[in-house]
């Protein structure tokens, strides 16, 4: 009987004690949630420009009224706005973008117009290959 229990003590552990890595890992996590909030994240200083080479283009405004009749506004000119049918938009659109290729159209519609209509004219714009369409929105004010 005491070759059994002599044998028993002198086997191996197969169990790993945990205990110690548990409180190493509390006291590194506990060190981080320290450190932390007072590392500062990196800053990027951006390079400053005294005035843009080109100056800006002011967009043509396209403009959908409640009754789905279209005008054109030129921002650049006048300011005054133009009643045109389709085809005369177009037209004018190409002829103002053969002067200068980067020249923007905005799409500017009444709330109560319906959705079809701007579609169907940003299709035409695209369709006939004007650039840089996009919708003009007004920002609320708070």
């Amino acid at each position: 009987m005491s070759y059994h229990t002599r044998r028993a003590t002198n086997r191996p552990m197969s169990q790993i004690n945990v205990v110690p890595y548990i409180d190493v890992m509390l006291v590194l996590l506990v060190i981080f949630m320290i450190t932390a909030p007072l590392m500062n994240p990196g800053q990027i200083d951006l390079p400053s420009v005294g005035k843009s080479l080109a100056p800006p283009v002011a967009p043509m405004e396209v403009i959908i009224k409640k009754d789905a009749t279209l005008a054109l506004r030129d921002r650049s000119g006048s300011g005054k706005e133009q009643n045109v049918s389709r085809g005369e938009l177009v037209a004018l659109l190409k002829q103002k973008q053969a002067k200068n290729a980067d020249q923007p159209v905005v799409i500017s519609a009444d709330k109560n117009v319906r959705y079809e209509e701007v579609i169907a004219v940003m299709d035409i714009l695209q369709q006939q290959q004007i650039r840089k369409v996009g919708l003009l929105a007004q920002t609320r004010g708070r």
